[in-house]
């Protein structure tokens, strides 16, 4: 077996020391770690528009708790994690811009929380940069505020990794310890496979290492994983045929999970596509792509600072489980979406940093004036790419749902109100924005049958959505067809009775 690590880490807090005391009295540590969490909560509401609508897996979250749509079908690999996210909002009211406040303030106090962690790991400076570094991506900006779990996932595994190095540090850290358990939990709970991947470094460690199996560590990241999983692992064997077949079900549905290189993948998705399925668009400008090459190089320099200044296991233990998670993205999935990789840079970010500001604060160097003006001049530029591609990617995506609920609104002109039924092209979002339920008699979402649709159609208003070349269904070639928006509406005899 692996013998304890010994190594130090970064300003590790000693019992009794004068220092750490006076250290844990003062307020500006904190504070910084306030203002840039406050600033990336109202970076949210400036620039991501709290009334944009809600997208296509945010209505199937928000509608299993919403009293304004049914509940959408839900696959198998989704979990129920953010929908009692937002059910203290959304159980209540059906308002987006609400919804959108809560999250970013929400989203802003997770990032704080997750950053104070640190505290007796890292600098402040240090971990300012980093929850700056990370709040400043686009892609942490557009799903801060969204009901997804992917930005959820990326705090619990930073809160998770630095708890778990302050127990190592000092075992009787009693609030270390439960935020290792409730971290996980929180990872677990919003993707319980995610929350696996991103931990497996963390669960190596407690396994091999001797002097880790002998603390309170191994219960309380298991008893976290477990916990956040539990419903998960519960709801495969009431609703999905076992544990074994929501996995099988939930690797089909992501075009079957194996050996394959996505790099090239993510990389088209750095240039705002929220996602890239089938992933076959050109590659964006090159200066879109560009801190994406300059990120591991940076992470590797954070280690090669953390090793000189021997104080390696915190970063290298954030390398490590920033790899793990971006594995199944990088190299098992057959296309992108830049939400998914959002762990990975929450956990990048503090090497980074520590990186960063090593170039420009490391005392007797004669080039430090050069290396404060690139990293100035990089930095800028990097914020004005990530402002743009932001900007672009909010625009177009508030036209797409602009344009779904423009097709719920001409539904309801046409007499489809609810209790109503949809199916067909994007009948997901469409359903819940006319707050009708959505059906499919095929595909990750069959739920019905196609006699099950007719039956209906006898004593409530149901339409088929397809799109203006597109031909309907056989049980449906009969229905009135009508222009909604940019699909075309079949409705089922009936259903235009009830129009105002």
């Amino acid at each position: 077996m692996v013998r304890t690590l010994n190594v130090p880490l970064v300003g590790a807090r000693r019992h009794g020391s004068p220092t750490a005391a006076r250290t844990s009295r003062r307020p500006s540590g904190s504070q910084w770690l306030a203002l840039v969490a406050g600033a990336f909560t109202l970076a949210q509401l400036v620039l991501v528009r709290p009334g944009m609508g809600l997208g296509w897996d945010e209505t199937v979250y928000v509608s299993q708790v919403s009293t304004h749509a049914p509940a959408a079908f839900f696959s198998a690999p989704r979990a129920r994690g953010v929908p009692l996210l937002v059910a203290p909002i959304a159980s209540w009211s059906s308002s987006t811009t609400l919804l959108r406040i809560y999250l970013a303030v929400l989203s802003g106090l997770g990032l704080y929380l997750a950053l104070s962690v640190w505290r007796t790991l890292f600098l402040t400076r240090v971990l300012a940069t980093a929850g700056a570094l990370f709040a400043t991506l686009w892609v942490t900006l557009f799903y801060g505020p969204q009901a997804m779990p992917n930005y959820w996932v990326a705090i619990g595994a930073l809160a998770c990794v630095g708890c778990f190095l302050r127990v190592q540090a000092d075992r009787s850290d009693r609030a270390a310890l439960w935020g290792v358990g409730l971290s996980a939990a929180l990872m677990a709970l919003m993707r319980p496979t995610d929350a696996v991947w991103t931990t497996l470094p963390l669960l190596v460690l407690v396994v091999a290492v001797r002097g880790w199996r002998r603390s309170w560590l191994p219960a309380a990241l298991f008893a976290g994983l477990v916990a956040g999983a539990g419903e998960w692992v519960i709801e495969a064997y009431v609703s999905y045929g076992g544990l074994g077949r929501r996995l099988a079900d939930g690797s089909r549905i992501q075009g079957g999970l194996g050996w394959n290189i996505a790099f090239g993948d993510q990389m088209r998705t750095l240039g705002g596509r929220v996602l890239c399925r089938p992933c076959t668009a050109a590659m964006p400008n090159p200066a879109v792509m560009l801190w994406w090459f300059v990120l591991p190089l940076l992470a590797a320099f954070g280690l090669v600072v953390a090793v000189k200044a021997r104080r390696a296991l915190a970063t290298s233990l954030l390398l490590a489980c920033a790899t793990t998670a971006g594995v199944p993205y990088l190299f098992m999935i057959g296309y992108a979406a830049p939400r998914f990789l959002l762990p990975m840079y929450a956990l990048l970010a503090i090497p980074v940093a520590d990186a960063l500001v090593h170039l420009v604060t490391a005392p007797g160097r004669a080039w430090r004036p050069v290396a404060v003006t690139l990293v100035a001049l990089g930095l800028a530029g990097h914020l004005a790419v990530q402002f743009a591609v932001l900007e672009a990617t909010v625009q177009r995506t508030t036209v797409s749902h602009r344009g779904w609920a423009d097709t719920a609104a001409e539904l309801r002109r046409l007499g489809v109100r609810a209790p109503c039924l949809l199916t067909g092209d994007q009948s997901v979002p469409i359903a819940f924005y006319a707050g009708c339920s959505s059906v499919a008699t095929g595909g990750h979402n069959a739920n019905i049958t196609q006699q099950d649709i007719v039956r209906a159609g006898q004593h409530e208003p149901v339409a088929v959505l397809t799109t203006p070349g597109g031909k309907p269904p056989a049980y449906a070639r009969d229905w009135a067809p009508h222009p909604a928006g940019d699909l075309r509406v079949y409705l089922a005899p009936g259903a235009e009775g009830r129009a105002a």
